[in-house]
């Protein structure tokens, strides 16, 4: 605080020589050290203009006698009245002959007196780095009023002070005593002035110019400071740079050294610079991001090990390591899988499977494998696994198969019998609804699903039938268990409602995989063995693959029928029918002619009886007869057309002949 306040009493007294003696020159400036300096200047409406004029040269006198510079003493202007405004910062000029001319270019505000509201001003806005200000460089502010202030500046004058800056109150004429000793810094008969008018302003300075600006110890005496002199008023102390301390001597300096004392947190080596130090690690470690403890190199991380399967990193390097049932190789990166097989390293009695560095045992096609797992026995399935065949097993060299009495055949699941496949069955119809079928052929394809409805005998016990809709997306209409008679699902088909867009039959067929055949969706056990029957209806080429799930579809046991019309692609819809084609695949041009499919479509199901927990009906009762006496008409009639057409072909043949001849 002591240089701070001599170094701006040193600027109030040159201005007041400047007035009093020659012009100085460039070796007459205050060498007082370096200042940061602001003037607030009252330019209310009691200041005449002359009056603001006298206070301008006030001004310009105190900076000719200063060193002013970047480095040096730093200056900067702020007048207020009612408002404020900041002519120049601490930063804005670097040599004097800016500054005179910007003091010169300020226009009085002409206003009221708001003293209180400048100091606040030059203590959060003009003494801060952004304008310049410097660290451990006094701060001093000179204020200049000529009356009493209208604000209250008591408690923001203390806390400019208590701030580190350093206040001088300069009242003209009307300015008030008590005012000015608020604001200034103690002691105030070095820090206040009163003058009865602004010609005599200038008398303030000359009582400090012997004090202020004499001799600078540290410029012109052998001070013997190994690293910085600061002087002081008739004397001057030695100080070091950061990272030394003074020694006893007082002008000499040493670094502190924080390793040799024990005062750092590094891991494994502590660099010492003065008051300050570095980590860093041994060979083979790094240093991590807290820049104090360490991590063994990783090598392998590096990319360029060329392990065949595993790098392990070690100090100062690394090395490869084999997974398990591999050997290293001789170059020391390369692994090869151990066949313990090939090698004859096994007790297998029929095959051996290898597997890098250990086997599994295998028997041959009608053999098991025995509990040793090792050797293995002829085995006989029907005594050995749960066949489920429902009449008799017949064994056979590492399978089996099921036969049924004289007059019953072998039901679609390969083990129950009966005199018809499958009466009941879970069907789920795909349906397109792409733009492409229109809304006139969309309510012809809900008849055709209405007419295979018809031809099933639909109930909780018996058939269950789901309907999907597709385009680019796929709906289910409803799932297998939502209604249990023909007449629900006929009228919930009638309300189905036209998708348009895409066809994407793969998707379709994907989700009857995954969610339309779930027990959850109404789908039975596949240990009740009950029939799965996908049926897929479509006009046109899908626009994704079909393959995968047509393939996953029947393998997971799933009975599919493909049924075309119009544009629909024939290579698509013989990958999507199961085996043989002729049985599951359908195809016609015209949506007009799809009901002709539907009374064709044989789906293997027996209306005349019925399996499981559906009811028997009685053959005798009239309505089995007059369905019997129809089925019989209608395969006479569709013999009759087989022999016509055979007919109409060995006619053609016999012509072909002849014609040869």
């Amino acid at each position: 605080m002591k240089m701070r306040q001599l170094g701006a009493l040193c600027l109030l007294t040159l201005a007041a020589l400047a007035s009093a003696r020659p012009k100085a020159g460039p070796e007459q400036k205050c060498k007082s050290g370096p200042v940061d300096l602001v003037f607030l200047i009252d330019s209310s409406r009691s200041v005449r203009p002359h009056e603001f004029e006298t206070m301008r040269k006030f001004m310009i006198d105190i900076l000719s006698t200063l060193d002013i510079g970047l480095n040096a003493t730093r200056v900067g202007v702020v007048q207020y009245s009612s408002q404020l405004r900041n002519e120049f910062s601490l930063k804005t000029h670097a040599k004097l002959d800016a500054m005179v001319k910007g003091i010169n270019e300020i226009i009085p505000l002409a206003q009221g007196t708001m003293t209180g509201l400048a100091i606040k001003y030059i203590m959060n806005s003009a003494f801060i780095a952004e304008e310049g200000d410097r660290p451990q460089v006094p701060n001093v502010a000179v204020i200049v009023t000529d009356g009493r202030p209208q604000d209250r500046v008591a408690e923001v004058a203390a806390e400019a002070r208590e701030k580190g800056i350093e206040i001088y109150a300069v009242g003209v004429a009307r300015a008030d005593m008590a005012s000015l000793r608020a604001m200034a810094s103690p002691p105030f008969e070095d820090h206040v002035f009163l003058v009865e008018s602004f010609d005599l302003i200038h008398q303030f300075g000359l009582q400090f110019q012997d004090k202020l600006c004499g001799m600078d110890l540290c410029l012109e005496s052998d001070h013997g400071c190994e690293h910085i002199c600061e002087s002081s008023p008739g004397s001057f102390h030695c100080l070091c740079l950061p990272g030394y301390t003074l020694n006893e001597d007082g002008k000499t300096c040493a670094a502190i050294d924080l390793c040799a004392q024990g005062k750092h947190d590094c891991e494994q080596i502590c660099v010492s610079s003065p008051g300050s130090f570095t980590c860093d690690c041994n060979k083979g470690y790094k240093l991590n991001d807290d820049k104090k403890t360490c991590s063994m190199i990783d090598y392998c991380s590096f990319g360029n090990h060329s392990c065949d399967h595993e790098c392990v990193s070690v100090l100062n390097g690394y090395h490869c390591r084999c997974n398990q049932g591999h050997r290293l190789l001789d170059d020391g990166k390369t692994c090869q899988a151990i066949d313990l097989c090939a090698e004859g390293k096994h007790d297998c009695e029929q095959i051996c499977i290898s597997a890098p560095g250990v086997f599994t045992c295998d028997c041959n096609k009608g053999f098991k494998l025995n509990k040793d797992k090792k050797t293995c026995t002829n085995m006989d399935l029907c005594n050995t696994v749960e066949h489920g065949c429902e009449h008799q097993c017949v064994s056979t060299l590492g399978s089996y198969y099921c036969i049924c009495p004289e007059g019953q055949l072998l039901q679609e699941d390969g083990k129950s019998c009966g005199t018809c496949k499958s009466a009941n069955i879970d069907l789920v119809l795909l349906i397109d609804g792409s733009k492409s079928v229109r809304p006139q052929n969309f309510e012809l394809v809900k008849k055709f699903v209405n007419q295979v409805v018809d031809s099933l005998d639909v109930s909780a016990h018996g058939t269950r039938v789901g309907l999907v809709q597709y385009s680019s997306r796929v709906r289910t209409e409803f799932p297998l268990n939502m209604y249990h008679t023909a007449e629900e699902i006929k009228a919930a088909v009638m309300k189905v409602d036209y998708m348009e867009k895409g066809t994407m039959t793969g998707l379709a067929l994907k989700h009857m995989l995954e969610n339309s055949f779930l027990e959850s969706e109404g789908a039975r056990p596949s240990s009740r063995n009950i029939p799965r029957i996908g049926l897929v209806f479509t006009d046109g080429r899908s626009q994704d693959d079909i393959t995968e799930y047509a393939k996953k579809a029947k393998e997971a046991g799933i009975t599919m029928y493909a049924v075309g019309v119009g544009k629909a692609v024939e290579d698509e819809l013989r990958v999507i029918a199961s085996e043989p084609q002729e049985k599951h695949f359908y195809y016609t041009t015209d949506f007009t002619a799809i009901s002709n499919i539907a009374e064709n479509l044989k789906l293997n199901v027996c209306p005349e009886e019925s399996q499981g927990e559906i009811e028997v009906k009685d053959p005798c009762a009239c309505e089995s007869l007059v369905e019997f006496q129809q089925a019989t008409m209608s395969s006479l009639e569709q013999l009759t057309q087989k022999l016509s057409g055979m007919t109409t072909r060995l006619e053609q043949l016999e012509n072909q002949l002849l014609s040869r001849k």
